[in-house]
């Protein structure tokens, strides 16, 4: 008998999710909140300029193009991939470093800051390359039921690994605070400081370094899109503008939801949105975590976001960039240790009409510019015009260019917005951190321990924030969810 599975949300994860278990022969129906699919992969167009206003970098190609083949598809029968070259600049206060497109450019700029500093680079990233075939083709498929699942052959010989951080093996081989900075940088989607990541995720540094920054043409929506298609094709069904409102559940057994007053049944619910979101779904008892449990956990950062339109060409900047041109330890403290609105905070700038004109007017150019934040902060009018002032004095004078009266429109996205959007906890932007204790089996489950027929998938999860992981997410509980029943 064909089995039915309601989905909430309809970001990356939800949509991979969907996709195999209609695959599998499951009726599949998704219900979004919002008026377009994506989740926090949402599209904003206005007068012709194109912007993604949510994740921006495509890394790790290798698994869109795993998730793509699941399906007898490949990603060029969706939208067009270009590598870029350079993959983004570092803007620091008295330097600038590009990131090239091979390992070969990349040392000879390594060799330009530090001399023989290539030579630690190339055997930094081979281990980082190491890591990376154990994590893709290892760790990350396993669903963090059990923490043997963490134990190969492979994971046993790099155990120490986990006991050590991406910030003291960085330090260890490179002396320069540019280089340092540079290799620290990955380390930031996974949402925690390089201080207190496992020396194991060096693996971010391949997908950097080793396998490239992409572009889809027409941004990362097209990624989102080409999942829709998908998952249409094999019969999905998708309901936006539909939030849901309650979990229902009988005899300790999730039976139902309620949609704009409807009451929606199934056997199996999975839910993409987030997961405290989705356990307030729930009468109490049906919980599983406390708001002790969430409050202790450690979150990766909010954003303050800025998407312009400007009515001229940008100099001395790249479809990626990113402003290192103060403190890195004391904006990261301000994020983690002491949460507060950053005194001199980084920030990314995001141009992609630079290498696809299709995302801006002719003549013009699409921009966003990024502050990570801390979560559950004070959000104000007030504040977002204050750093909008800072990051612009910033970036006009390391560009040596005057943009604010080329500026034809600005919109903002800040912690409030996060909340009311993506129900988003403290309105954090990308999940919960991948530290030491919140790693694989240490994560929220993705089958929910008080309910039978209750998962969830995403960020939150097995196994972290980050589009490729939510792809895994997707499928990791897919097949879960097709053992169990």
């Amino acid at each position: 008998m064909t089995k039915n599975c309601i989905i909430i949300g309809s970001g990356f994860s939800s949509l991979s999710a969907a996709c195999y278990l209609a695959k599998a022969g499951w009726n599949v129906s998704i219900y979004e909140k919002n008026e377009s699919v994506g989740g926090r992969a949402s599209q904003f167009i206005k007068d012709g300029f194109t912007f993604d206003m949510g994740p921006s970098w495509y890394w790790m190609p290798d698994i869109f193009d795993k998730f793509f083949a699941d399906f007898n598809k490949q990603t060029s029968d969706y939208y067009q991939l270009d590598k870029l070259s350079p993959a983004y600049k570092i803007f620091f206060s008295d330097d600038i470093i590009t990131i090239g497109d091979s390992m070969d450019k990349i040392c000879e700029e390594f060799e330009r800051i530090e001399p023989g500093s290539s030579k630690a680079l190339k055997k930094f990233i081979n281990k980082a390359q190491e890591n990376y075939d154990i994590a893709i083709n290892k760790v990350v498929l396993r669903p963090g039921l059990s923490p043997l699942e963490l134990v190969t052959k492979e994971t046993i010989l790099k155990i120490d690994q986990f006991f050590k951080t991406i910030s003291s093996q960085v330090r260890k081989s490179f002396k320069n605070p540019k280089l340092v900075s540079t290799l620290e940088f990955p380390v930031l989607f996974l949402g925690a400081k390089p201080s207190n990541t496992p020396s194991f995720y060096n693996f971010m540094n391949f997908a950097d370094f080793g396998l490239g920054t992409w572009h889809p043409k027409g941004g990362m929506y097209e990624v989102i899109k080409a999942m829709e298609r998908v998952a249409l094709e094999l019969g999905v069904k998708v309901h936006t503008n539909s939030p849901i409102e309650k979990i229902q559940v009988n005899n300790g057994k999730a039976t139902a939801v309620i949609c704009n007053g409807n009451t929606i049944t199934a056997e199996v619910i999975l839910s993409g949105a987030d997961y405290h979101h989705s356990e307030s779904l729930l009468d109490k008892k049906y919980q599983q975590y406390s708001q002790n449990y969430w409050d202790k956990k450690v979150f990766a950062p909010s954003s303050l976001l800025f998407y312009i339109g400007l009515d001229t060409k940008l100099k001395n900047v790249e479809h990626h960039n990113l402003f290192f041109d103060t403190d890195f330890e004391l904006h990261a403290k301000e994020i983690y240790d002491s949460p507060k609105w950053p005194t001199n905070p980084l920030f990314y700038a995001n141009f992609p009409s630079i290498t696809d004109a299709s995302m801006a007017p002719k003549g013009c150019e699409t921009g966003f510019f990024l502050v990570p934040i801390a979560t559950a902060l004070e959000d104000t009018e007030m504040l977002r015009s204050k750093y909008f002032e800072i990051i612009m004095n910033r970036f006009e004078k390391r560009t040596g260019q005057d943009i604010r009266n080329n500026i034809i429109f600005k919109e903002t996205f800040c912690v409030n917005d996060f909340v009311e959007h993506y129900n988003s906890y403290k309105g954090n932007a990308y999940g919960m951190a991948n530290t030491l204790t919140q790693t694989a089996f240490l994560r929220p489950n993705l089958r929910s321990k008080k309910v039978a027929g209750l998962y969830f998938t995403g960020q939150l999860t097995v196994p972290g924030p980050g589009v490729p992981p939510a792809l895994i997410s997707g499928k990791l509980v897919s097949e879960l969810i097709i053992k169990d029943n």
